[in-house]
C-alpha cells in the first residue's frame, strides 16, 4: 500500500492529487507553474506533498503525469527544424494541406506557414501504387543527396512520408535504412509507423509534428524520470495520452504525437469520472484553467473522440479526446480597442507575470481581477496559500477598463464577466449544433481553478438545469490521470466494399490489429493482467468523400454479418445527420482496434450525511447584479451531504471558488460534489 499520484500542469498551476490506497483519502495540492523551467514545479509539488501531509516520496507507488510540452513546443514553434522527404512531386503535400481559409469570413485571411519551410522538402525518386504494389524502386542516391542537402541546410531530423505508404511501409523502411547507413546521428521518422492512415495531407502532418516535438519531449520526459528517481519515487512513471490513455514516460519518448494533447484529456476522464459518480452521465465538462476553457461532450459517462484536432494552427490525426478550446481563462486580458468596444482574451497573463490580484507583477486586467473587484475571490486562501488576492491592485487593473468606458470599476468588472460568458456562450452553441445535443437535456461540470467560478453564469444562457462542481474541481485534471487506464489505438486501411465477399479480409485485418494490440500491451507496457478490445471501422456511402467512426460488435465481425456491419454504419450516420439511406452501398475504408486495460481505480468512499443545516463561516460584501450585498460565504469543507443552500452565495475551498448566482438552489451529494439547480423561474 502507498499513494498514487497524478499531476498535470496548466498555464498557471500544477496540480496534484494523491489517493491513500490504505484509507482511501485524496490529499490535493497547487503550486505554480515554472514555463521557464519545465519539470521543475513538479519536483516542487513533490518536496509539498511530504512537507504539507507526510507523505514520503518512497511511498508513491504509482505516478501519472499530463503534460502541456509537446503542443507548447508546435504553438511557440520551438520545435527541431526538420526536413521532409516525399515523393517526388508530391513535395507540394504540406503548402496544398485541404485547401480550406483559416478564417471564411476574412478575405485576407493567411493559413499559417508550415513547420517544415519549402526549402526543406526534398522529392525521392521511387513509387508504390494505389494498391501498395511497387512501381519504381527507391532512388538510394537520390535520398542520400537529399540527406547530405537536408545537413547542409541545418536539419536535426528526416521526416519521410511517400506516396501510399500506409498500404505498405517498405519504401519509407527503405528511405530510413539509407538514412541510418548515410547518417547514424540523423533522427529519421516514417509516417507509416507514426500513424499509417489513408490520405497524404493527413498522414504528412501527423508525422511531421510527432518528428517536430520528440526531442523536446523525449529531454523532458527523461528529465522527469531522472528528477523522479533522485527524489527517492519507485513508481515507473506514466503520462496520460490525447486518448485519454495511459502509457508509460518510456514509451512516451518514441510515442510522443499519441501524448500531444495528453493534459487536455486527463480533464475530460476525470470529468466522466465525475458524471458517472454523481448521476449526470450525459454532462458537457467545462475545465477553466489560467489560459483557456476546454469543453467536451459526455455521454453516458464517457468521452467522445474525435479525428483532426486541431494543435496551435495544425491538424493531428489520432484518436483524441474531443475537446473544444476556448482563448478564455481566469488570466484572460481585458481591453477596450480603438473603436471603444471591450474585448476579453485570448491574450493570457498566464502564471507570470499573472492577474494583477496576484501581486507577480501583472497589471493590466483579467477575469480573475473582475471577480476580485466584485468580491467573489479574495474572501478566502486561494490556490493553497500560493497566492494572495489583492482587491487593491485589481480595481486599479479593472479601472483602466472602467475609465476607457467611463462607468464605474464595479460596472466594468460585471461587463468583463459578461463578455467572457457570451464568448464562451458562442464557442459552446457551435459545439452543441456539430454534435446535435439540447444542452437543456446536459448537466454542466465545472472544474478547473477558474470553472465553478464562471459555470453558473454560463449554465443560465445556456438554459442548462444543473451545474455540478466535483469535491477537488481545481486538480480534476491530476485525478483523471489516475482513473485512466492503459489504452491504444491501432488501424489499418482496407478499402472494401462491405458484401459477403470482403467479410474474410475484413476478419483477417481485424484478427491482425488485435494479434498488434496483445503484442504492444504485454511487450511495451509490460501489462500481463486482464484486458478488453473495442473495434470499429471508418465506414461511408460509396462515393462520399469522408468517413464516420462506427463501432462494430465482435460477433458480428467474426461471423461475417456484413449486413449487421451496414446497418451499424446506417443507424450511425443517423444519428449524426438525421437521415440514412439503407439502400446505398457503405465502404469500410479504416479497421480500427483499441486495447483497454483496467487499471485500478480510487475507490472514492460516500461521505456521512450531514447532522444538522448549512452553516456559513460569516457574510461578505459582493457586488450582484449593480448592487452591493451582504451573501454567505460557505467553507467547502463544511458542506456534507443532505445541505442545501441558496444563491447569491460563495464556496471557498483551497483549490478554486465556486460563484452562486441569485437564482441558483445548492445541494450536497453522497460524495460531496455540489450539485447547483437553476430555478424554474430564472
Amino acid at each position: 500500500m502507498g499513494y498514487r499520484v497524478g499531476v498535470d500542469i496548466g498555464g498557471t498551476f500544477a496540480d496534484f492529487c494523491a489517493f491513500d490506497e490504505a484509507t482511501g483519502a485524496l490529499r490535493t495540492l497547487k503550486v505554480l507553474s515554472r514555463p521557464d523551467a519545465p519539470g521543475s514545479e513538479v519536483m516542487e509539488g513533490i518536496r509539498q506533498l511530504r512537507s504539507r501531509f507526510g507523505i514520503e516520496p518512497s511511498a508513491i507507488s504509482y505516478f501519472t503525469h499530463g503534460t502541456t510540452v509537446g503542443v507548447n513546443t508546435v504553438i511557440q514553434r520551438k520545435g527541431a527544424k526538420l526536413a521532409l522527404f516525399t515523393t517526388a512531386r508530391f513535395t507540394d503535400v504540406l503548402e496544398l494541406a485541404r485547401l480550406k481559409m483559416p478564417d471564411p469570413y476574412d478575405l485576407l485571411a493567411e493559413r499559417p506557414a508550415p513547420l517544415v519551410p519549402k526549402d526543406m522538402v526534398f522529392g525521392i525518386g521511387g513509387r508504390l501504387r494505389a494498391d501498395g504494389g511497387e512501381e519504381r524502386p527507391v532512388d538510394r542516391a537520390e535520398v542520400v543527396d537529399a540527406a547530405r542537402e537536408a545537413r547542409a541546410r541545418g536539419a536535426e531530423a528526416i521526416v519521410v512520408a511517400l506516396i501510399n505508404s500506409y498500404r505498405n511501409p517498405a519504401q519509407e523502411h527503405a528511405v530510413r535504412a539509407i538514412l541510418r547507413e548515410a547518417m547514424p546521428d540523423m533522427h529519421v521518422y516514417c509516417s507509416a509507423d507514426v500513424w499509417p492512415v489513408v490520405r497524404e495531407y493527413e498522414r504528412t502532418i501527423t508525422a511531421v509534428i510527432h518528428g517536430y516535438v520528440q526531442a523536446r519531449v523525449a529531454h523532458y520526459l527523461g528529465s522527469l524520470q531522472d528528477a523522479l528517481a533522485r527524489e527517492g519515487v519507485p513508481a515507473v512513471a506514466q503520462v496520460t495520452k490525447s486518448n485519454g490513455g495511459v502509457m508509460s514516460a518510456e514509451l512516451g519518448k518514441t510515442r510522443c504525437a499519441q501524448m500531444i494533447l495528453s493534459g487536455t484529456a486527463s480533464g475530460v476522464i476525470g470529468g466522466s469520472y465525475v458524471a458517472r459518480l454523481s448521476g449526470f452521465p450525459d454532462t458537457l465538462s467545462l475545465d477553466i484553467g489560467g489560459t483557456s476553457a476546454d469543453i467536451a461532450i459526455i455521454r453516458d459517462g464517457q468521452p467522445q473522440y474525435g479525428i483532426g484536432e486541431v494543435i496551435g494552427e495544425f491538424p493531428i490525426f489520432l484518436p483524441t479526446v474531443a475537446v473544444t478550446s476556448i482563448g478564455a481563462g481566469g488570466g484572460s486580458i481585458a481591453a477596450v480597442d480603438a473603436l471603444g468596444v471591450l474585448r476579453v482574451g485570448p491574450e493570457s497573463a498566464g502564471s507570470t507575470p499573472g492577474p494583477a490580484c496576484y501581486g507577480r507583477g501583472g497589471e493590466r486586467p483579467t477575469i480573475t481581477d473582475a471577480m476580485a473587484v466584485l468580491g467573489y475571490i479574495g474572501q478566502a486562501d486561494l490556490g493553497y496559500g500560493a497566492v494572495k488576492v489583492d482587491r487593491a491592485r485589481a480595481v486599479a487593473a479593472v479601472g483602466t477598463v472602467a475609465r476607457a468606458m467611463d462607468v464605474p470599476v464595479e460596472q466594468a468588472a460585471e461587463a468583463i464577466i459578461r463578455i467572457a460568458v457570451s464568448g464562451m456562450y458562442l464557442e459552446v452553441s457551435k459545439l452543441i449544433s456539430r454534435a446535435g445535443i439540447d444542452p437543456r437535456s446536459f448537466a454542466l461540470q465545472a472544474f478547473g481553478g477558474a470553472g465553478p467560478m464562471l459555470a453558473c453564469f454560463l449554465a443560465a444562457e445556456l438554459g442548462m438545469a444543473h451545474v455540478v462542481v466535483p469535491t477537488t474541481p481545481g486538480v480534476l485534471s491530476a485525478l483523471g490521470g489516475l482513473v485512466a487506464d492503459v489504452k491504444n489505438d491501432f488501424i489499418r486501411t482496407i478499402y472494401l466494399d462491405l458484401e459477403p465477399a470482403a467479410m474474410p479480409a475484413i476478419r483477417d485485418g481485424f484478427a491482425r490489429l488485435a494479434d498488434d494490440a496483445r503484442r504492444w500491451l504485454a511487450e511495451e507496457q509490460g501489462h500481463r493482467g486482464g484486458f478488453r478490445l473495442v473495434a470499429s471501422a471508418d465506414m461511408r456511402y460509396r462515393g462520399q468523400s469522408y468517413e464516420i467512426e462506427t463501432m462494430l460488435a465482435a460477433e458480428d465481425i467474426e461471423q461475417g454479418r456484413d449486413e449487421a456491419l451496414a446497418e451499424a454504419f446506417h443507424a450511425a450516420h443517423e444519428r449524426l445527420f438525421g437521415h440514412c439511406d439503407r439502400a446505398a452501398p457503405v465502404q469500410a475504408i479504416n479497421l480500427r482496434m483499441v486495447i483497454v486495460a483496467d487499471g485500478p481505480k480510487p475507490a472514492l468512499a460516500r461521505l456521512a450525511p450531514a447532522t444538522g443545516p448549512a452553516k456559513a463561516l460569516r457574510h461578505v460584501e459582493v457586488h450582484v447584479a449593480g448592487a452591493r450585498r451582504q451573501v454567505p460565504l460557505h467553507a467547502r469543507a463544511d458542506l456534507l451531504p443532505g445541505h442545501e443552500f441558496s444563491g447569491p452565495a460563495i464556496i471557498a475551498q483551497e483549490d478554486t471558488t465556486t460563484c452562486v448566482p441569485d437564482g441558483f438552489e445548492g445541494t450536497v451529494d453522497g460524495y460531496g460534489h455540489l450539485v447547483l439547480k437553476l430555478s424554474a423561474r430564472h
